[in-house]
């Protein structure tokens, strides 16, 4: 017995091997691979030449990567902004920089960094969902150098509800060694997508979605294991950020869905909106999770409203 769970550890390990390395040959890195403190940091560069437009970052959710921001929204945008978009650490070809959870204010720090590196000082943030936590800790630990925050279907303040199973097991030590192989090696693409769908619901995923973004990158064990810290972390990281959101005075827009299930506007959005003065709401009526796949055009919108609230244009 110890001899056929020994052999099928092996066939796992190897099986997510094999996958991970399809999955990498198939999505290679859109952009640079860049360093901050030891660490490789992927960004893609879009839009108009440095200096020449306002300057603009974009921050995925969870189990993300750059390649959700370069479907609808980076286009939408590339026009009339300078873009640079993040693969928050573990995901993407990033580098997890904390293999406990690599904290939003950390993550906020990394991008502040990079983006110092590539000569831009004091951009528009964007962050979508968890992302919008990562723009948050930006703008509230690094106020002088954000013009304004952009926050879509953002995570802005503690919730009541437990950590969901799954992340209680793929964030623990034992589930990351024996359950996050498993569904590396194992789980389908289209089973991913159907999960999708409630993310994007009452929406649908866009057609061409799943196939641009590479479904299976976000089941690498690095990233499966880097997601779940994050996420398990989070509510306690926000719980320290959020008193301090009264303290912020720039142009904060602020898109959310009515229909979100799982960033609540009632939670989120509204709080943030009541707690920040500066802070402007729009409702996105019977809209879900998703509105900058689905409803890109008010994204676009509320980008455009930053940059001129904040003498960009």
């Amino acid at each position: 017995m110890a001899v056929g769970l020994l052999l099928a550890g092996c066939a796992i390990l190897a099986g997510a091997a094999v996958r991970e390395a399809r999955s990498e040959a198939a999505y290679p890195p859109e952009g640079k691979l860049l360093n901050y403190n030891g660490h490789q940091v992927h960004v893609v560069e879009r839009g108009q030449p440095q200096g020449t437009a306002p300057d603009l970052v974009l921050i995925h959710g969870s189990n993300g990567s750059t390649r959700d921001m370069t479907f609808h929204l980076s286009p939408a945008l590339e026009d009339r902004y300078h873009i640079l978009i993040f693969d928050r650490p573990g995901l993407g070809y990033s580098d997890i920089i904390d293999p406990e959870g690599t904290s939003v204010q950390t993550q906020a720090e990394m991008m502040r960094s990079v983006s110092q590196q590539l000569g831009v000082e004091r951009p528009i943030v964007l962050g979508q969902s968890y992302g919008g936590a990562v723009a948050l800790a930006w703008a509230t630990d690094h106020p002088d150098s954000v013009s304004a925050v952009v926050s879509v279907s953002g995570v802005s303040h503690p919730w009541e509800s437990d950590l969901p199973l799954f992340y209680k097991l793929t964030s623990s030590r034992l589930g990351g060694l024996l359950l996050v192989p498993i569904l590396s090696a194992l789980v389908t693409e289209d089973y991913v997508l159907n999960a999708l769908d409630e993310v994007y619901a009452p929406q649908t995923v866009p057609e061409g979605y799943g196939a641009h973004f590479g479904l299976a990158m976000s089941l690498r064990r690095t990233s499966l294991r880097a997601n779940a810290r994050q996420r398990a972390n989070l509510r306690s990281e926000i719980q320290a950020m959020a008193p301090r959101y009264g303290d912020l005075s720039m142009p904060i827009e602020i898109v959310h869905g009515t229909a979100d299930t799982t960033v609540g506007i009632s939670i989120h959005a509204e709080r943030l909106a009541n707690e920040t003065s500066t802070a402007r709401l729009t409702r996105l009526e019977g809209v879900g999770h998703m509105p900058h796949q689905t409803h890109t055009e008010a994204v676009v919108a509320a980008v455009d409203r930053a940059a001129k609230r904040a003498n960009l244009r």
